[in-house]
């Protein structure tokens, strides 16, 4: 009897010790709810002129009842969330109204203020398509530079960029084009326009993962190279020589005079 007894006493007193910390960790952290969902990893899914909506509770529900006096607070990126007085007790709400994109990646924390360890954070992801649409007309002089740019920042990012020059993908050897690409801008420049090679409607196209197929049109006209003449230099050339010319006057004036006056003798 009693070699059972000491058996089945290690057994309880591990099933007592399992319990605490199954409550302990019940009432000693935070958690937090989203309205859209918070998916496991943390991550909430929106877009663009969207609401989201964030809810702090200490612990599991019963739990917050009977702490309706502790204190809550927000960090987003580590900067404090100004919130009011009624917002910070028991249980804390965010709003997030309307989502821009300086909020995609924005990460929100909640932490009672007596133990900042005691926390639970989420990520905002907000996708948003390409801001590319419509047509440009382009204007260009023989011989000159010609430089169009695509906006193409997007989220899911864009990975690739088709350049066509009416209808047909653009020969960059041909046409002695650079493409390049920064994941917010698309650039197709060359030097040395000609119209038989450079004149016509490019338009860049994108695909989306999630927004579909995007695009932009320029229609480049190629025009007669201008003289240009050097204005500022001109005009600094005429003040010179007026100057000049006044001082010489202003110097020979007595002489001027006089040869007036003997002449009218």
């Amino acid at each position: 009897m009693k070699m059972k007894l000491i058996f089945r006493l290690p057994l309880f007193l591990l099933l007592l010790l399992l319990l605490l910390l199954q409550c302990a960790e019940q009432t000693s952290g935070v958690t937090i709810e989203s309205d859209p969902a918070v998916s496991r990893d943390g991550v909430i899914q929106t877009e663009l002129e969207k609401v989201v909506s964030l809810l702090c509770l200490p612990g599991n529900r019963s739990e917050a009842e009977a702490e309706a006096e502790a204190e809550l607070v927000w960090l987003r990126n580590d900067q404090l969330v100004r919130l009011t007085e009624e917002n910070r007790k028991g249980q804390s709400r965010v709003c997030v109204t309307p989502v821009i994109y300086d909020d995609n990646g924005a990460n929100f924390t909640c932490f009672l203020s007596g133990n900042d360890t005691v926390r639970a954070s989420v990520v905002l992801n907000v996708t948003f398509p390409p801001q590319l649409s419509g047509s440009e007309q382009v204007l260009v002089e023989d011989m000159g530079d010609l430089v169009l740019r695509c906006d193409i920042w997007a989220n899911p990012a864009i990975s690739s960029v088709l350049w066509t020059l009416n209808g047909t993908e653009v020969d960059l050897t041909a046409g002695g084009f650079t493409r390049t690409n920064d994941g917010f801008s698309s650039w197709l420049s060359t030097t040395g326009v000609k119209r038989s090679l450079h004149e016509g409607t490019y338009q860049c196209t994108v695909v989306s993962a999630m927004y579909g197929e995007h695009s932009k049109s320029f229609h480049v006209t190629v025009t007669e190279k201008t003289v240009k003449f050097p204005l500022m230099p001109m005009i600094a050339g005429l003040v010179v020589v007026c100057l000049t010319t006044i001082l010489a006057v202003l110097s020979r004036w007595h002489k001027i005079v006089k040869c007036v006056k003997s002449c009218r003798k």
